[in-house]
């Protein structure tokens, strides 16, 4: 079966996460995916698939003959779309020889337009696959999985020589907890690369370190008519705690910038709530942004009262570069492989995090590589077939790679 065809089963079914579940897999529809995969594995003579009560799937292939010194290499992608836009009814629709201007998505009134997304006329003639407007279109990550699966399938049907092959398939990577009941024992690589998110040819081994924070304002209320000098509006001290932030965002930062991002607020006069994310490549100025964060609720607490605002940080994942650069083989075969295959390279750090990051913290080593996906999280996603199958003999380079790689 071809990449995109797989890929096209995948994004019907429904598999978003959920921020607010407290239950593992975070939504139990991740486990229609997950059966389905272990199904396809054991169609293609891998018995030991199988899927834990957690909603992981793991299968291994033994080495060939004469591979059995080669390191045992894994192969890593999540099964959940994001939960904040929705993955349910998913309609992907198939432009061939995409002529490079604007898409209408179905009858949702969005539009793809290279006004907005300047790399589209670098996608003529290609085959795009997009959403109808109203979802997301699940490439993050399920073009990872079925790029894997195919791999696989050519590995096994052409008899291509290979170490230890192992293959994993995590719930709940978008909420954060994909790697939390990661089993690495079990999985048995030596080494891993994810396969999530970002264009073909993208090799990836630094990540944001990343944290949470939640602030609470708590107001009074009062008739306002006579609340001078009484009232504490918590909308407006809510404001005023944004602004002592830095004006550092996703939407003005790029490459090794880091920022605060306002992702969720609501509340009323008496009491207001607001979710950051806070992320930067750098160890030392993520604290500074802490810093920053607790001085700015520690002046308001001073200037309105004690308990006032309210200062949660929760750290989520930090930098695998140190993880990665003792192993720093994963990159240089990842490079040489893409060149071999007429890919270009691009090796450039993550905005953002996959499960490899806490992976290669838990003892698995573990780079990421690109997928072909574009604008992933909302309604403007879109891949290319060509990508995905660029992706896809990427991975089977990897294998053959590492089939005869000796550590040094």
């Amino acid at each position: 079966m071809k990449t995109h065809e797989r890929f096209l089963n995948y994004v019907r079914i429904h598999t978003a996460s959920s921020e607010d579940s407290t239950t593992v897999p975070t939504t139990a529809r991740q486990f229609d995916l997950a059966k389905l995969l272990v199904e396809e594995l054991h169609a293609l003579g891998i018995e030991n698939a199988r899927v834990d009560d957690k909603c992981y799937v793991y299968a291994s292939i033994p080495a060939t003959a004469g591979c059995e010194n080669a390191p045992a290499l894994g192969f890593i992608a999540h099964m959940d779309t994001v939960p904040d836009f929705s993955g349910e009814n998913v309609q992907p629709r198939i432009i061939e020889n995409y002529d490079g201007g604007e898409v209408v998505l179905g009858n949702s009134g969005r539009t793809l337009s290279p006004e907005k997304l300047p790399h589209l006329p670098s996608l003529k003639g290609k085959t795009l696959i997009v959403t109808d407007g109203t979802t997301v279109l699940g490439g993050d990550d399920k073009a990872g999985i079925a790029e894997i699966i195919t791999a696989v399938e050519r590995i096994l049907s052409e008899n291509i020589p290979h170490g230890k092959i192992c293959i994993g398939f995590t719930p709940d990577e978008e909420v954060g907890s994909g790697a939390d009941n990661f089993d690495v024992a079990a999985f048995g690589a030596d080494f891993a690369y994810t396969v999530d998110g970002g264009v073909d040819g993208e090799i990836e081994y630094e990540n944001f370190n990343a944290a949470g924070a939640k602030v609470v304002v708590n107001g009074f209320n009062i008739h306002p008519g006579d609340s001078k000098n009484k009232m504490i509006n918590a909308l407006l001290v809510a404001m005023e705690f944004n602004a002592m932030l830095p004006a550092e965002t996703p939407a003005n930062t790029e490459g090794y910038e880091g920022f605060f991002h306002l992702t969720d607020m609501g509340g009323s006069v008496e009491k207001c709530e607001m979710s950051y994310i806070l992320r930067d490549h750098s160890s030392e100025i993520m604290t500074a942004r802490k810093a920053t964060m607790e001085h700015a609720a520690k002046i308001l607490n001073e200037k309105y009262g004690a308990g006032t605002v309210e200062l949660g940080i929760r750290d989520q994942y930090r930098n695998m570069k140190e993880k990665i650069e003792p192993c720093m083989h994963l990159i240089e075969n990842a490079i040489a492989a893409a060149k071999e295959l007429g890919i270009e390279p691009r090796v450039q750090p993550i905005r953002g995090g996959t499960d490899g990051a806490r992976l290669s913290f838990m003892g698995l080593p573990c780079p990421n590589l690109g997928t072909g996906d574009f604008a992933c999280h909302g309604p403007y996603e879109h891949v290319t077939v060509e990508g995905m199958e660029k992706c896809t003999e990427l991975v089977v380079k990897l294998v053959e790679k590492y089939a005869g790689f000796v550590l040094k």
